[in-house]
């Protein structure tokens, strides 16, 4: 097997367990995820199905109640996973490996001054002194859009709006100097407008900065904008993988479909959308099968039986389902996203007419 030398991060078989209430809850089942310097990783799927909780593995901040069972985390020939206390911990969460998270107010504390809270990050990672730290951190504003930084270096966190809170997060992620920026659905909290001008931001720090990214999120279309690859998860597993261009307008896994066909560009002429019915399986229980087979139209009578196996598209581009099988029957994706990119331009241009 050929090692791609450009994986800066590599998970293999993790496996993560929570004890909830005498029992046990497999949030993440055998998952394995290379990360390629310098691209953007999008990691998506509904909620719960495990995004959050497997890059919570990168940086040692699974909750109390929870553990790597099993499995092999190695950031650039580090092994994570045999990490066991807060101070090693330190040396890669923040300095090497950061988190930009959805609320920016669970990241500030609302009692201390925006300037004060990047310099000290400034401080501790750059090691330089408080004066300079002061200069380096104004220039971060100025480069996350802040208007007026010297002056509103003073400023508490309830003086700025959602999205500036936001850029000040971004400011203080950038002020570690990370290898690798993980952004935990950091725009679903804001309107479109300032969501798309945050995503614009993302992408030109990466250029300037040249970190790379994971990105979770629900939301393909922000994918569509931002992403190289794109892992899909349902139910705690990656059930299929690729490009960005394999996933948008080659996808294979009908979960993916279903993520697709939920599309807002997709909507009706009645502004209705398509809605995945069911709901995902309990986690409590090993799953047999595949999980979304109940929740599939597109089920066969093994899906309910055997776990589907990783079937190779090309290269890079791989789903579980056993759709994918020679022996299985055709399937045809549903119609609504079929010719995909059309559709979604032809919507455009009718939006922007209007």
């Amino acid at each position: 097997m050929t090692v791609n030398k450009n994986v800066i991060l590599s998970a293999k078989d993790v496996v993560v367990e929570f004890d909830v209430r005498d029992r046990v809850l497999t949030a993440i089942r055998n998952v394995s995820l290379d990360l390629v310097e310098g691209e953007v990783l999008a990691i998506v799927g509904e909620s719960g199905s495990g995004k959050s909780v497997l890059t919570k593995t990168f940086t040692g901040m699974l909750e109390e109640n929870g553990r790597i069972a099993s499995g092999t985390i190695t950031y650039r020939g580090q092994e994570l996973t045999n990490i066991k206390n807060h101070e090693e911990w330190e040396k890669i969460r923040g300095a090497r490996i950061a988190t930009i998270f959805q609320d920016p107010m669970t990241s500030l504390n609302p009692l201390v001054t925006i300037g004060r809270q990047i310099t000290e990050v400034i401080v501790k990672h750059q090691g330089v002194s408080s004066s300079e730290a002061k200069s380096l951190a104004i220039d971060y504003m100025e480069r996350v859009g802040i208007p007026e930084a010297k002056k509103r270096f003073n400023e508490y966190p309830f003086q700025y709006s959602g999205g500036m809170r936001q850029r000040i997060v971004i400011a203080i992620a950038l002020a570690c100097r990370p290898d690798v920026l993980i952004c935990d659905e950091p725009t679903t909290a804001l309107d479109v407008t300032i969501q798309a001008q945050i995503l614009d931001l993302l992408k030109e720090l990466q250029k300037e900065y040249n970190f790379t990214t994971i990105f979770i999120t629900h939301d393909l279309g922000v994918v569509a904008s931002i992403a190289d690859k794109v892992a899909v998860m349902y139910a705690g597993e990656v059930v299929e993988f690729g490009t960005v261009e394999d996933i948008f307008y080659d996808p294979r896994h009908p979960y993916t479909w279903s993520l697709l066909s939920s599309l807002p560009q997709l909507a009706n002429a009645s502004g209705e959308l398509f809605s995945i019915p069911g709901t995902p399986p309990s986690l409590f229980t090993p799953v047999v099968g595949d999980a979304f087979a109940p929740r599939s139209e597109f089920a066969m009578q093994i899906d309910f039986e055997e776990a589907p196996p990783i079937i190779h598209v090309n290269d890079v581009h791989w789903a579980k389902t056993w759709l994918l099988h020679p022996e299985a029957p055709k399937a045809e994706k549903p119609e609504v996203i079929q010719g995909l990119h059309e559709k979604i331009k032809a919507k455009m241009s009718v939006e922007e007419i209007s």
